[in-house]
């Protein structure tokens, strides 16, 4: 069974330095998919807008700058607030957005207080995937009729083949 942690937020699209439009928004933590936070944006298109990167680049960026490329996190005060900046950058183009540090924060401690940091490993179910994968491949090495496939993982397959 997994174990979902969500927070329902209001985030500021920054427009400009003095213009900022409230987006409505949604942090998803699942212990399904333990090294990531996703993040979906309500936009007022059809669809909603989805983000996912990693908890460790949220959880870093709530005390200093970090990250490069796609999402970049860091802190900042404004106007006495402790906010939290979201830089996200994709071919459809680029968003700067501001969450309240506190509720970030919170939110936060609750989905490393489900999974610690470095207990991620743990949750990610390998050893059944695993499992699922070989007894597909035992089912597999049949074909119909009860004939072999002929291949045994110990030979390689000839070039080309």
């Amino acid at each position: 069974m997994h174990t979902v942690v969500e927070r329902e937020l209001e985030l500021g699209l920054v427009l400009s330095p003095e213009r900022c439009v409230a987006v409505p928004a949604r942090l998803t933590y699942r212990t399904d998919d333990p090294y990531a936070v996703h993040v979906t944006f309500h936009v007022g298109s059809d669809a909603p807008v989805n983000w996912t990167f990693a908890r460790e680049l949220l959880v870093e960026g709530v005390f200093r700058p970090c990250g490069e490329g796609d999402v970049r996190v860091w802190p900042v005060k404004v106007d006495g607030r402790s906010l939290v900046c979201m830089a996200l950058d994709s071919p459809d183009g680029e968003a700067l957005l501001e969450a309240p540090a506190t509720a970030v924060s919170a939110w936060l401690e609750r989905t490393l207080r489900v999974v610690p940091p470095g207990a991620e490993q743990g949750h990610l179910e390998l050893d059944k995937g695993l499992s699922e994968l070989f007894a597909m491949a035992s089912r597999d090495e049949l074909r119909p009729g009860g004939e072999s496939s002929g291949w045994s993982p110990d030979e390689s397959p000839e070039p080309g083949a």
